[in-house]
């Protein structure tokens, strides 16, 4: 018995230590790029950063505008495309899939997830610019390279339809079945039952599961590089070539590392990414705790 208590007793500070070190390498890694970004911090003030359209690193210009509407463009399609896919995905495999089905599904939607981004960028750049360029632009009027804010927004969006369809399964696996037989009961139709009752009750975690989608595709790299362009513009319409934050650091880091303040300000898109995705992580998993209760 004494033996047992203390193999429980040190598995337990084993496992805080761990928890304690993860929270001191995110602390740790947000302090190094703020240290890293320094420099340009104190030479110019951070609004003029962000709002400044004007990216020339051999003038010593640093605009991060075009990249944050960039990373916001593609972000945004690609959630406002996925949402409603992984929602009806996830009610069927939740409510109307029998077992086979839903053990082929997730098994499929588990080799998507594992999937590497490159794989995405070689499908969008094969299939989903040819798209955009020879016949959707043609048919609006338009001259498009196909290298657009809609080809990253399509490429990231079929990128987390995995992630959000698992998350959504799993919320409406956690609807007590007494609801539904309740709503059953009182003489609700299947889909009623799901629409008032399924849905009503996971909304939050459907909101939270939205916004760890966001946080998902804010901080990929390759497969957007690979269709969007890189062009440092603000994008006007959905047929605009982008250039979004992460693509930033992949393509420039390790060039013109001489020119100054230049690393300082990559690190300062770094630090940006590692912010927004820390703070809409910690905002999801509060309303998903929340929800659980």
């Amino acid at each position: 018995m004494q033996t047992k208590y203390w193999k429980d007793k040190i598995a337990g500070y084993v496992m805080a230590a761990m928890a304690v070190g993860a929270m001191l390498l995110v602390i740790a890694l947000g302090v190094d790029l703020y240290l890293k970004s320094a420099p340009i911090l104190h030479s110019q003030s951070l609004w003029s950063l962000l709002t400044s359209t004007v990216w020339k690193p051999q003038q010593g210009q640093f605009g991060f505008l075009p990249f944050l509407a960039g990373t916001g463009a593609v972000t945004l399609l690609a959630v406002v495309l996925a949402l409603p896919l992984s929602l009806l995905l996830a009610v069927y495999l939740s409510e109307y899939a029998d077992k086979r089905v839903r053990r082929l599904s997730n098994s499929l939607l588990d080799i998507l997830a594992g999937l590497p981004s490159v794989i995405y960028g070689v499908w969008g750049t094969l299939l989903i610019i040819p798209w955009i360029s020879r016949w959707l632009a043609p048919v609006l009027g338009l001259s498009s390279s196909g290298y657009t804010v809609l080809a990253g927004g399509i490429v990231l969006g079929v990128m987390v339809i995995p992630l959000m369809t698992s998350l959504f399964t799993e919320l409406f696996a956690n609807v007590p079945v007494s609801m539904r037989e309740s709503s059953l009961a009182l003489g609700s139709t299947s889909w009623q039952t799901i629409k008032f009752v399924v849905l009503r009750k996971s909304l939050p975690g459907i909101a939270a599961t939205a916004v760890l989608a966001v946080s998902r595709a804010l901080g990929e790299t390759i497969a957007v590089m690979m269709v969007c362009g890189n062009l440092p513009v603000i994008p006007k319409s959905l047929l605009d070539a982008c250039y979004p934050l992460p693509a930033l650091i992949a393509n420039n880091y390790g060039e013109m590392l001489s020119v100054p303040m230049y690393e300082s300000a990559l690190m300062l898109a770094a630090l940006i990414l590692f912010v927004l995705v820390l703070v809409l992580n910690l905002g999801a998993r509060l309303v998903l705790r929340k929800n659980k209760q």
